[in-house]
């Protein structure tokens, strides 16, 4: 059963539970936190505890001091033994060595004080096992494993299929997830909980499951994954939420209130003069930006614009870096040597930077949970505030994060989706089961079961799985795809088939997939000092300049897979874009902004505006100047929707689709606030529907907020007609239509058959690059889509669908229409585009203008529609 926890314990209470020594050291604490004093008992009497709290509240000493004062005691008893008794996994490297380091200054200080009492010392040791642990650190741990094992997802699957090393792990009694919120959303996640399954089952009582996680919802969905099932129910859990025990401040802040005719200068100059107010009256500021480009960019025009600022006070973090360059970022941030650091994402999670007294958002971050997630690492304290001031440069953004902030002050966060039935990681948990030991169908199923990824696992999938990995499709030999298990379906047995295969799986495992990346080395010492796109390198020619890690580099020659540079500056760089994906808006806070928009939209027709900003200002938390350009904005819509004589307005429950003519073009704009992975759906399934009905082709462009649909002027299309033809069709069979013959299913097959080891990166003792891994992926889909259930190729389908896309969603949206609970207008054709609908329809030519150009054209565009609704722009 899954509960909350009710009963606080007093400070009193939580150190009489205590040995004398960890008592005595543990009291130097000014106070209990609120994590500590509704969790540190129920550790300690060895209750499964998911403890959710922000940055800074004392979660991870929750989980830790009851273990440490049991071992403790054990060593005061002379009852300690040789063995692990918890083991700690981390998402990051960084994070699990940061523990390390914090759990062994704990212990010899907890030692100083026993060593004074009784002169002897405890004995209790820590070690961490990641991939960068050494051979020989890895044999003393089989010989004399510490008590405490840090370690990663990863490495603790590989360590699991150890024979030397399983012994060690039979007598487990508690296992900390720590960053839980992190990993359940994907599929490293759904790797670890099968491991953990399996370590369950050869331990031959419970051990105690202590989770740990940021602000989240549902923490019930986040509790189920922590303990898993057992006989088709989820196992106890306690839920301590602290998620709120520290202050938060956030602000929204426009540049202007006018997002549009604003120059791109002078927006990039009003930006970077708040950007510097914001530093300079602060002792450390941590700027989070969406992408590694962007975080390029930033520092670049930082130390361009206020040179006498930021010389050596100044770096990026991102993870095209190399580790060494993010190490020596986070130590120098850790001794206050840093003024301001900017990130892409990568310093969201809780590894210790030491104390940062600000964050700044650029652009926003797509969900509460992440915007509370990168605020909460400031004031690194439980009784400092968190404060964050969030920076919207267009006018979507504005009311996306004003939205964002209304939310979270009201306490609503987005709704984890945990993958669930992954075959390629289930193909790869049953080679490492194979390993283990040999197996029945129904025991090996009953462990899997147990994972709450896995509970609803069917009979047949976990047979398709058996099947390929047994060699059963003889057609894929050819392609030297060998089985790797045996498996007797008529005993329903399955064991490990060869000798190498230990080493095949753990040179394989994981589920990260390789980036087509060029490593980046500093001449004349030929220092990796970071990563570039493949792309990228294929556009520079010798004497280029381009930024990494904030400093220019002078790009000199070419080698393999490497890119030589040597140091420039004076000269205006090319920033390097990669090609990773945008964040995506979660559901929950679409469906919130689709409201939002409803809702202030009757204010608007009932109030009046000095009302209405204040509520804008109150609602939002932001500056006169959001305020302003937020007002102006719905003010310019509804006034373009009574032109075309529309008396409805965007909401939750009105969906409105316009229809653009512009040159021999027709557009379909659908403002479908649903978020891109659930446009995405629709736009592919309508666009597929429509194109097949008319025999042209029908172009696709989407984005959070909508999606467009593209055809010749000379054909006619009953829009909202189509829209609701697909109420009665199976959604998912007509995106799996829809989706075949793409690049985004070519991706993903790569990455699918990389997990599954149907490709293996590595094999005997030489790593296939990624280019080769995609030549080989592409003869095989072609082969494997002929196969009938073949579980690699119905993967791929689910991973797009469920995870890349939002099928589940898009269903729901679906039923809403199907119901008469999402009703449609559809506006006459118009010459020109909403409002609304102006930054969707730039963004569709993105590819082939530059950012001041796309200015242009939507300035251009803004100033025909205030001329046609009657409204005067001075100076425009």
């Amino acid at each position: 059963m899954i509960t909350f926890a009710t009963n606080e314990n007093t400070r009193d209470e939580v150190l009489n539970l205590l040995t004398p020594s960890v008592a005595s050291w543990f009291s130097n604490f000014k106070e209990v936190t609120l994590p500590q004093r509704y969790g540190v008992k129920l550790i300690h009497e060895g209750k499964n505890t998911l403890i959710s709290a922000p940055t800074g509240s004392g979660k991870t000493l929750t989980a830790f001091l009851s273990i440490l004062n049991e071992l403790v005691g054990l060593s005061e008893k002379g009852e300690l033994e040789e063995r692990i008794y918890c083991i700690y996994v981390s998402p990051l490297r960084a994070l699990a060595a940061d523990i390390e380091k914090n759990l062994n200054g704990p212990l010899s200080q907890i030692e100083e004080i026993y060593q004074k009492k009784t002169g002897k010392t405890h004995g209790i040791k820590v070690a961490m096992r990641s991939g960068d642990t050494t051979q020989a650190e890895r044999a003393k741990m089989v010989k004399h494993p510490p008590h405490i094992l840090i370690t990663t997802p990863e490495s603790l699957a590989i360590i699991l299929s150890s024979p030397i090393f399983i012994e060690n792990f039979k007598q487990i009694k508690w296992l900390i997830t720590d960053e839980i919120h992190e990993l359940a959303s994907g599929k490293r996640g759904t790797h670890l909980s099968l491991t953990i399954e399996r370590l369950q089952g050869i331990n031959p009582t419970p051990f105690v499951r202590i989770g740990l996680s940021a602000t989240i919802a549902p923490l019930e969905t986040i509790a189920e994954f922590l303990v898993g099932y057992e006989n088709n129910l989820p196992r106890d859990c306690i839920i301590v939420n602290a998620q709120y025990a520290k202050e938060m401040k956030l602000e929204l802040i426009s540049p202007s209130e006018d997002l549009i005719y604003t120059t791109q200068d002078e927006m990039q100059k009003r930006t970077y003069k708040i950007l510097d107010e914001l530093i300079q009256s602060h002792r450390t500021t941590l700027i989070f930006t969406n992408t590694r480009s962007g975080t390029e960019r930033l520092v670049h025009h930082l130390k361009t614009l206020f040179p006498k600022n930021y010389l050596d006070n100044i770096e990026a973090h991102h993870s095209s870096l190399s580790r060494e360059e993010r190490r020596d970022v986070e130590n120098k941030l850790k001794k206050g040597e840093l003024k301001v650091v900017v990130s892409s994402t990568s310093l969201e999670l809780g590894i210790d930077i030491g104390f940062v007294d600000l964050v700044v958002q650029i652009g926003s971050p797509k969900s509460v949970s992440r915007a509370l997630q990168r605020t909460g690492r400031s004031g690194h304290d439980i009784y400092k505030i968190s404060e964050s001031k969030m920076i919207a440069t267009d006018r979507d953004d504005l009311v996306e994060v004003g939205v964002m902030l209304q939310e979270a002050y009201k306490g609503h966060v987005d709704k984890v989706q945990i993958p669930q039935n992954c075959l390629d990681v289930l193909a790869q948990h049953v080679v490492g089961m194979a390993i283990q030991q040999q197996w029945k169908f129904d025991d090996a199923l009953k462990v899997i079961r147990q994972s709450y990824c896995y509970r609803n696992l069917t009979d047949k999938q976990f047979k398709s799985v058996l099947m390929y990995l047994s060699g059963s499709f003889s057609s894929l030999e050819k392609f030297r795809v060998y089985g790797k298990i045996w498996y007797d379906d008529q005993k329903q047995e399955f064991g490990k088939r060869g000798k190498m295969l230990r080493v095949l799986y753990a040179t394989n495992i994981g589920t990260i997939p390789d980036e087509v990346s060029v490593s980046v080395r500093l001449l004349p010492l030929s220092k990796h000092i970071g990563n570039i796109e493949e792309e990228f390198l294929e556009r520079l020619r010798k004497g280029d300049r381009f930024v990494l890690g904030g400093n220019i580099y002078s790009y000199e020659y070419a080698k393999g897979m490497n890119a030589y540079v040597s140091i420039a500056s004076g000269q205006k760089p090319t920033i390097p874009q990669w090609f990773s994906e945008m964040l995506p808006l979660s559901f929950d806070l679409s469906v919130a902004i689709s409201k939002y928009r409803g809702d202030l939209s009757t204010l608007m027709k009932n109030k009046s505006k000095p009302e209405v900003l204040d509520f804008i200002r109150k609602n939002s938390h932001c500056n006169d100047l959001a305020a302003t350009a937020i007002y102006n904005y719905f003010s310019d819509q509804m006034a373009f929707l009574l032109l075309l004589r529309c008396h409805v307005f965007h909401s939750d429950k009105q969906l409105v689709i316009e229809e653009f003519l512009s040159e021999g073009k027709r557009h379909f704009i659908f403002h479908s606030l649903f978020g891109r992975r659930v446009n995405d759906v629709l736009a592919k399934v309508l666009a597929a529907r429509i194109s097949h009905k008319i025999n042209r082709n029908v172009v696709i462009s989407f984005n959070d907020n909508g999606f467009v649909l593209t055809m010749s002027r000379a054909v006619n299309v009953e829009i909202k007609k189509e829209l609701f033809m697909i109420t009665n069709l199976d959604l998912e069979d007509q995106a799996r239509e829809a989706i075949k013959q793409t690049e985004t299913l070519k991706r993903k097959f790569r990455n699918v058959a990389v997990r599954s080891l149907m490709i293996l990166k590595n094999y005997m003792g030489k790593k296939r690059s990624v280019g080769r891994q995609h030549m080989g992926a592409h003869v095989m889909l072609g082969i494997s889509s002929r196969l009938a259930d073949f579980p690699v190729i119905q993967e791929t389908f689910r991973e797009i669908l469920e995870d890349y896309m939002d099928l589940k969603n898009a269903k729901l949206i679906q039923k809403q229409l199907k119901d008469g609970d999402l009703t449609v207008t559809a506006l006459p054709p118009y010459d020109l585009p909403s409002p609304f609908a102006q930054l969707l329809i730039t963004q569709g030519i993105s590819d082939v203008v530059l950012v001041a150009d796309r200015k242009a054209i939507l300035e251009q565009l803004h100033t025909l529609v205030l001329k046609r609704i009657g409204k005067i722009k001075e100076n425009a």
